[in-house]
């Protein structure tokens, strides 16, 4: 077996700082597992190396009340995570009678991205929900929940299209999109940050992007110094890199 990208640049003393060995412009191991669940229009287990996000879409008949009679539909999202996706045990939203910040800001997150993939007039009256559980976490679960959600969508959506009574008016579906993390961890731009990372980084950003190259959304934070220009836009070239590779993931997985 020849030796790796990794195996070459620790021989020559010049391993990389990650503690996942990776190169700053390399993803982890994603995968995307379509058909996952028996029972939803669209079910996908999607893994970003160790976070692992089952992502279901469920269409309905009729909309919300304020765009009834618009003709125009609707696509929201819910996230969770299970008690023990994590280190320790989370207990459960439900238990504690109202769900945090963080996943409110999440699900809204979700649901407003996959929206500004669609013509939702083209949509109809139909509603899709999509449920994002995370079942593991290891950093990313934002960003691997919108792009399993998006492959999820795009099944539903093919669902409509079968359906006599799904009442759709034409093609809905403008763009793919995927989403994806970056960050200056020990002052390098680095893609797809994983928790140890995303713990200690001094910049983190999560992209949304379509597949023709459009921001649906940037959220950076700078949890250490603040970022310069120069940063920035590093961070946003390699955002761009890695979705135009996750993209091609998601387009492979309807070949299978």
């Amino acid at each position: 077996m020849s030796p790796t990208m990794s195996d070459q640049l620790q021989n020559l003393g010049l391993a990389s700082m990650r503690p996942s060995g990776r190169q700053p412009d390399q993803l982890r191991e994603i995968r995307i597992t379509r058909n996952f669940t028996k029972h939803a229009e669209g079910s996908v287990l999607v893994e970003f190396g160790e976070t692992k996000v089952i992502c279901t879409a469920t269409v309905e008949r009729g909309v919300p009340r304020f765009l009834r009679g618009s003709g125009s539909g609707w696509v929201t999202a819910e996230y969770g995570m299970l008690p023990r996706s994590t280190n320790t045990r989370n207990g459960r939203e439900a238990a504690r009678g109202k769900q945090t910040g963080r996943t409110i800001e999440i699900q809204r997150l979700i649901g407003r991205s996959l929206r500004a993939a669609l013509d939702l007039k083209k949509l109809g009256e139909n509603t899709i929900t999509i449920d994002c559980d995370v079942i593991q976490a290891d950093g990313g679960t934002r960003t691997a929940s919108i792009t399993g959600a998006c492959v999820a969508l795009m099944d539903a959506i093919n669902f409509l299209k079968k359906d006599k009574h799904g009442a759709l008016k034409g093609n809905p579906i403008k763009y793919m999109l995927a989403a994806i993390s970056v960050g200056i961890y020990k002052g390098e731009a680095v893609l797809d940050l994983d928790y140890d990372e995303d713990s200690a980084a001094e910049t983190d950003m999560n992209v949304i992007m379509t597949d023709q190259g459009g921001f649906i959304e940037v959220q950076g934070t700078a949890e250490g110094a603040p970022y310069t220009q120069d940063e920035l836009n590093k961070m946003l070239a390699l955002a761009n890199k890695g979705i135009k590779e996750i993209i091609e993931m998601q387009k492979a997985a309807f070949n299978k």
